[in-house]
């Protein structure tokens, strides 16, 4: 190649949208949230900036997440996140049209797929390539993906649990759930108010998960404060939460998550599944940092499961590895248009 063509692998999530370079690693880790103008439909601040805004902002501005379980849900605030996104991750070398590869859910339609390969392309990328979640989650947590055994990844965001059996480069069963860390916080939000008669912001819910939360219950219980509303007076008020509260409140849709696991383990062949029990399941995904979630894993199937190493930032990796070894990740690529 003479002309000089930047490269950029984009982990598209509900919750966050994370840009990584070749050569320079993770450039940009940004919250998925656009802030509108409703007035004039003016987009006032991508990322980060506008993550300070949700829940604090004036009638006319809304903070919004353009992306719903993993999927584009509003077309043209995608288009002008990817491009502010790319432009930032790009900085000197925006004039450059770059190669972008981004990552999508497993359970995806191919109208869905066209419109994130649609979207990347309207937002300044020369060619743009879409490669399926797990694929991408397992090449990044540095397992030999086109070797022939079964490798299982586990990758749960914010929007959806991607849960795929992968060999010889390819996927050979999956499923993908809306079901993830958003579900979890919304369940906490939910128990606060029944329980303790008072309103927490999504922000406030995700806070106790990380601080406190876990996926089985502990018998040293962590503890912390919760800010909120009192549903019935109206007035501020400040209560303690225990780790094994979270743990009931968020049983439901651990369960949902671990559902998904259990289908595709059932729906796998015999050699394969095999493979899996002796190497394990390989966990991936902010949300797969709950604690004990691993434990939870291992107790409801009997297959032991471990946290890749930086369990965030496994698909960012992932798109950056294939990008640039696109000759020997091209079966599980999938072209642009």
């Amino acid at each position: 190649m003479s002309f000089f063509s930047p490269k950029l692998g984009i982990d598209l999530g509900t919750t966050n949208t994370l840009v990584f370079a070749p050569g320079r690693g993770i450039v940009l880790n940004e919250p998925s949230v656009v802030a509108i103008d409703e007035d004039n439909h003016k987009i006032l601040a991508v990322g980060g900036e506008a993550k300070k805004m949700i829940g604090r902002t004036p009638e006319s501005v809304t903070a919004y997440r353009p992306l719903k379980d993993g999927v584009i849900a509003d077309y043209r605030v995608t288009e002008a996140m990817l491009r502010y996104f790319i432009n930032k991750a790009l900085g000197k070398w925006s004039f450059f049209k770059p190669e972008v590869m981004v990552s999508v859910p497993a359970g995806i339609t191919s109208t869905e797929r066209r419109a994130v390969v649609e979207a990347a392309i309207k937002a300044g990328a020369r060619n743009a390539y879409v490669v399926k979640e797990p694929v991408l989650a397992a090449i990044g947590a540095g397992i030999p993906i086109h070797e022939p055994a079964g490798h299982m990844v586990v990758d749960i965001g914010g929007g959806t649990i991607d849960v795929a059996v992968i060999s010889l480069g390819g996927i050979v069963s999956s499923t993908s759930v809306k079901c993830a860390g958003d579900r979890l916080d919304a369940a906490i939000t939910d128990y606060v108010k029944k329980t303790f008669n008072l309103v927490i912001g999504d922000k406030m819910a995700e806070t106790i998960k990380i601080e406190i939360g876990s996926a089985v219950p502990v018998e040293e219980e962590l503890t912390t404060t919760i800010k909120g509303r009192d549903f019935v007076t109206g007035l501020p008020r400040t209560t303690e939460i225990r780790t094994n509260e979270i743990v009931r409140a968020i049983a439901r849709e651990l369960r949902e998550m671990i559902k998904a696991i259990r289908d595709v383990l059932q729906e796998t062949p015999p050699e394969l599944a095999a493979d899996i029990i002796d190497r394990g399941v390989i966990m991936t995904g902010g949300s797969s940092q709950l604690r004990n979630f691993p434990e939870l894993v291992l107790r409801r199937t009997g297959v032991k499961a471990m946290l890749a190493k930086d369990p965030i930032f496994c698909v960012a990796k992932g798109t950056g590895i294939a990008l640039e070894h696109l000759d020997t990740y091209k079966k599980s690529i999938i072209a642009k248009r």
